[in-house]
């Protein structure tokens, strides 16, 4: 469930960030720890480049905590955002 929820709401930040762009990237990679009542979450994403990857990786953190959150009742204890791969291609 938090797996899902926290994908979603990467998709979303990351279509913003790809809008106008002539290449696409593959999808969030998703994984979830619950150590005891809280919520750690990874999300391995692609980027385009150029971009403002620190904007993109503050975007992606603050969304999928607030959409676990907000969900599921679950408090958020760190998101990380590893950018996997630089995508050339299209404008900026």
């Amino acid at each position: 469930m938090y797996a899902r929820i926290a994908g979603k709401a990467a998709r979303e930040v990351l279509a913003e960030a790809w809008a106008g762009r002539s290449v696409r990237a593959a999808p969030p990679r998703v994984t979830v720890a619950r150590p005891g009542s809280t919520v750690t979450v990874r999300v391995a994403v692609d980027a385009p480049f150029p971009a403002d990857l620190a904007g993109l990786a503050r975007a992606v953190r603050e969304r999928v905590a607030t959409r676990v959150v907000g969900l599921t009742g679950t408090r958020v204890s760190e998101v990380v955002v590893e950018v996997e791969k630089l995508v050339a291609g299209g404008a900026w």
